[in-house]
């Protein structure tokens, strides 16, 4: 648990660079790229997945504690939205859905999770299966968190091998959509159905999107495409064919694109640079194409070397996003480590300065960007929130947007500094070099190529580029810098629901 902690209080700290302000106007819908609420405002979906338990088909980890203190401490976590697994045939299949909570426990002899239950959550035990989803949902509203409701099929793929109906999917889906029509914190229905062929996917996908648009024109209707959700390639020679519009939200998962044990026996660089690669290849270039997309990581805090890379592609790229696999077998909420909810944060924006468009110099290892305390002071790493606009300019110097001072290296291992002459050896930078595409180097007055870095007290310095041989156990982690765009819109992450207007159909 102390590991999910540290992941979700970092990652939620690239996420918080914006204030915490504003109310969401419900229900969303997209506009280009964005995802906006009724006013036109932007909303960031920062979202946690939760599991179901696949044996006994609820919620993962109540056996381990109350549902309430879950929800809470989600929300105090810094996310805003929880990507929530529900089986799709839970809908679909009357007997299952009226089954009590206690009676499939006993059924497949989970009894010592069924006393895990008891003792966390006894009102939901003789729930209804479906009931109680319901209850989750209700209790992620009382703590101002929206739900993303993750229709899962099955383990196995959907329509072949696996014996399922493609017409008993979409009554399951119809189901569910119609079930939270009424519930004004489910902002979106995900359609998974692992299908294996483009042409399967275009039929069943319509069909899919069709139906939960037409049950609950409120929620926002999230596919996820090919390969196991990480190729949406296809899209790019043939759209999807809808009668509906500003809904459509595309979904792609990051951990199918790690190949086997890269990130622990190959060089970070590398390894960074070929996942980041696949997935723009794969789909992520839609997003620069006007498509609205959310990128599902579902890999823990432990697999750090990883999430500095998707870190810095979430920086540069600012896009949606679920993180985290909250395991039952390890409780749920584990969040012990706060180093990771400051990175957590940081993906939350960046946008500090509301609607002035401007760029910031982040540093995805720890999610923070580069600050100026004053002119004498050396440059150090700080809250992407109190960041300067910074500009690049054709000369290639870094600039303090509004001031004459730029970014220079003076040597070796020596501060990074700000200098009102840029025209000097160590004031040209090249920005995005390496196969990770996030190095920023300049060459000194001897010629020696040096990288930005951020040392042990988070001092800007330059240093020797690091990883840039075939040294596979190197760490470049502390030099890999991302030039962050900040989008034009106002991001909105902080929701409040009436729990009166929710109904349940």
């Amino acid at each position: 648990m102390g590991r999910f902690l540290l992941f979700t209080f970092v990652l939620l700290s690239v996420l918080c660079l914006l204030p915490p302000k504003l109310v969401v106007a419900l229900p969303l819908h997209t506009s280009s790229r964005w995802i906006v609420d009724e006013d036109g405002g932007r909303v960031k979906l920062a979202c946690v997945n939760w599991p179901a338990d696949k044996e006994a088909a609820v919620a993962g980890d109540l056996g381990h504690r109350p549902v309430g203190r879950i929800s809470e401490r989600i929300a105090a976590a810094g996310y805003n939205c929880v990507r929530l697994a529900l089986p799709v045939l839970l809908a679909a299949d009357e007997s299952l859905a009226s089954l009590t909570v206690r009676k499939s426990f006993q059924r497949r002899g989970l009894l010592d999770s069924l006393a895990g239950f008891e003792a966390n959550n006894p009102s939901m035990l003789d729930l209804s299966l479906i009931s109680a989803y319901q209850a989750v949902v209700s209790s992620l509203a009382e703590n101002n968190l929206m739900v993303i409701i993750d229709s899962q099929l099955s383990s196995k793929p959907c329509f072949h091998g696996s014996g399922i109906n493609p017409d008993l999917w979409v009554k399951g889906l119809t189901q569910l959509a119609t079930m939270f029509s009424r519930v004004p914190n489910v902002v979106g229905m995900c359609l998974r159905n692992e299908l294996r062929n483009v042409k399967d996917w275009y039929r069943f996908m319509q069909k899919g999107a069709e139906a939960v648009h037409s049950a609950n024109p409120n929620v926002l209707v999230i596919i996820s495409g090919l390969g196991d959700g990480t190729d949406l390639s296809f899209l790019l020679n043939q759209q999807l064919e809808l009668t509906f519009t500003g809904k459509l939200v595309l979904e792609m998962h990051w951990r199918g694109l790690l190949a086997g044990r890269a990130w622990e026996i190959g060089n970070p660089n590398k390894v960074c640079g070929r996942v980041v690669n696949s997935l723009m290849r794969r789909g992520g270039v839609l997003l620069q194409k006007g498509w609205p997309l959310m990128v599902v990581n579902e890999l823990g805090a432990e697999d750090n070397r990883h999430l500095k890379c998707f870190f810095g592609l979430a920086a540069e790229m600012d896009f949606d996003w679920a993180l985290g696999t909250l395991e039952e077998t390890n409780g749920l909420m584990d969040l012990k480590n706060s180093s990771f909810f400051q990175r957590i944060s940081a993906l939350q924006g960046p946008n500090a300065s509301g609607n002035k468009h401007h760029i910031v110099i982040s540093h995805p290892s720890t999610d923070q960007c580069i600050l100026r305390k004053s002119l004498y002071e050396p440059l150090l790493l700080g809250p992407c929130t109190q960041s300067e606009a910074w500009g690049y300019t054709p000369q290639k110097t870094l600039k303090l947007k509004g001031t004459y001072f730029c970014l220079q290296a003076v040597g070796l291992g020596k501060p990074a500094k700000l200098s009102v002459i840029c025209n000097l050896p160590g004031s040209n930078w090249e920005i995005g070099l390496g196969d990770s595409k996030m190095y920023l180097s300049t060459r000194l007055k001897d010629g020696t190529t040096v990288c930005l870095d951020a040392d042990s007290s988070n001092h800007i310095v330059t240093n020797t580029c690091k990883c840039s041989s075939r040294d596979d156990m190197c760490d470049p982690g502390s030099q890999w810098f991302k030039i962050a765009d900040i989008s034009p819109y106002s991001p909105r992450h902080i929701l409040q629901i009436s729990l009166a207007s929710s109904t349940w159909d």
